[in-house]
């Protein structure tokens, strides 16, 4: 389970700062899995550098619904640069090596997260152009409706089933607690629903900028951060007292410190109240997903790793269990084995940047379990889904440092995800894990130090789930957009020697830009999206209307 502080004082004695003497779990490795990794030869290249499998330029043609070609459609563009990605090269890669065949393989549902605002160049024939990629503004209104329309019906021609949506706290619930205003969300899902596609929505309870993909800032709502202004600790807090307002303390989860709310019937009642409001699309399907948000990046960790307090890859990360609630939860516990010296957080634990061997020491699904059964009250019959982070780094270490600063207590001699997995089972929720795409080798290649493993992860993380029929969805923690990382992230989706013929139950593509609309760029999507299916890649067509 990921840990929370009430049971750090378990955490220090199995890591024998206390007395030992605690049975452990045998860990099973990537190798000793009941699921065998299938050989595969493709992987992404995070450099974006050419692979050494590409072939030179090309021309092609894709046929747009109104009878011009992709190259006419200034939508799809050849050399539109994104703000964020400009050093990412044009996908034109042509693996000479044979590639696995999809067709005929189950059937991956595939959606594409929507952007936050963000205003992109575009550089055309005709010059430079706008791109605007706006969603909803910070007044919960729908930025630019027909151009979101032309966009969504460009992803539906490349076969997408739907698209992911964040609905920020920070905007829904902006000035005053429960004063809710959905009404940018609901204009979109409209259009969603008027496209025949499916919607994947995010109930996002945690600020938006400063991390990987972030291309806008969206803060929690200001009545929040007038209460933070007063008792900061509300927000995680590391050793040094820095306060981190990506979220909440779980600390707080039953402190009526909200305006006489606890964060657990704050998060409750957002809920609540989006189902309500949004009952139409409930009942008419287009809504197949909820992604209940448990942490930063909405994900089910402590914030260990924050850039804005100098944390930079491949650092350990710092504990975030310094605010006076999570400090009493740690005294409480405690006190209840009898030892209440043992009320103190670590201090020999090193910094954001050290390394395990740096530092002298190195469960809260509490947190995600209390949320998630009001989640199943809130959304029932509603699919249900629950985010992890893909913690690579220090992965080949006995210690498993990163992680275990971020809650994931997993090292070498434990399966730090398997009681994780359970307990998304009890709530029948789906667990979504990132960085599919991802190679070893090219963790070794830029980062060779970190001992990085993402592919190790990933398989330990697949096991886990799996051994408990635990359905799982991915989505890719860095921009692709050449073959090799789509052919990683097919092997992952289809397991070529899964005896049980597992595979992802869905798959989001992170995310709509500028980038992915370049023309090679979005033929390599389209072509993507079709081996998910298990359709025989061929041209497809791109339906636009003026």
């Amino acid at each position: 389970m990921v840990i929370p502080t009430c049971r750090l004082v378990d955490t220090l004695r199995t890591c024998g700062v206390a007395s030992s003497g605690l049975t452990r779990q045998p860990r099973r490795t990537a190798n000793q899995s009941s699921l065998s990794q299938s050989n595969c030869s493709f992987g992404l290249n995070l450099n974006g550098d050419r692979s050494p499998f590409a072939a030179g330029p090309r021309k092609s043609t894709v046929v747009i619904g109104c009878g011009r070609t992709i190259e006419d459609d200034p939508s799809v563009s050849e050399t539109g640069d994104d703000a964020d990605d400009q050093k990412v090269s044009v996908s034109r890669v042509r693996p000479k090596v044979p590639e696995r065949d999809f067709t005929g393989t189950a059937y991956v549902p595939v959606y594409v997260m929507l952007p936050g605002n963000i205003l992109c160049l575009m550089i055309s024939g005709s010059g430079v152009r706008h791109w605007q990629l706006n969603v909803i503004d910070m007044n919960c209104q729908l930025v630019d409706p027909q151009g979101l329309t032309k966009d969504m019906k460009i992803l539906k021609s490349a076969g997408v089933d739907g698209v992911m949506v964040d609905c920020w706290w920070g905007i829904v619930e902006a000035e005053a607690p429960q004063a809710y205003n959905w009404s940018g969300y609901k204009e979109l899902f409209k259009i969603v629903r008027d496209l025949n596609l499916k919607l994947q929505v995010v109930m996002s309870f945690h600020e938006c900028g400063g991390n990987v993909g972030d291309d806008v800032f969206i803060p929690l709502p200001r009545w929040i951060i007038q209460i933070g202004e007063t008792n900061p600790h509300i927000y995680f807090t590391d050793r040094e007292g820095r306060r981190n307002s990506e979220c909440l303390t779980w600390g707080i989860d039953k402190e009526r410190v909200l305006k006489s709310r606890t964060a657990l019937e704050v998060y409750f009642d957002y809920m609540r109240s989006f189902r309500v409001e949004c009952d139409e699309f409930f009942q008419d399907g287009v809504i197949s997903e909820i992604e209940v948000g448990l942490g930063p990046c909405g994900e089910l960790r402590y914030p260990s790793y924050p850039a804005k307090h100098g944390w930079t890859y491949p650092g350990i990360g710092e504990f975030q269990c310094y605010d006076k609630y999570l400090m009493k939860s740690l005294a409480k516990a405690a006190e209840i084995r009898g030892h209440s010296f043992w009320a103190r957080a670590p201090d020999n634990a090193g910094s954001y940047t050290s390394g395990p061997h740096e530092a002298g020491f190195f469960r809260d699904g509490d947190h995600g379990d209390r949320v998630l059964s009001l989640a199943n009250l809130a959304f029932e019959g509603t699919n249900i889904a629950a985010k992890l982070s893909g913690i690579h780094w220090w992965y080949k270490t006995a210690s498993h440092a990163a992680e275990l600063t971020a809650g994931f207590y997993n090292p070498s001699n434990r399966d730090g995800y398997a009681p994780i997995a359970a307990m998304l089972k009890k709530h029948g929720v789906t667990l979504n894990f990132t960085c599919f795409e991802m190679r070893t080798l090219d963790q070794y290649e830029g980062f060779p130090e970190a001992l990085a493993d993402p592919e190790g992860l990933v398989w330990q993380v697949l096991n886990a789930a799996w051994d408990v029929s635990l359905p799982v969805a991915s989505e890719n923690a860095l921009p692709c957009y050449d073959r090799e990382g789509y052919n990683k992230i097919l092997e992952n989706a289809k397991p070529l020697h899964d005896p049980d013929g597992r595979h992802l139950s869905a798959f989001t593509y992170l995310r709509h830009s500028a980038v992915l609309m370049q023309r090679h760029n979005f033929e390599e999507f389209g072509r993507f999206v079709k081996r998910m299916h298990g359709i025989v890649p061929s041209l497809f067509l791109i339906a636009c209307t003026r």
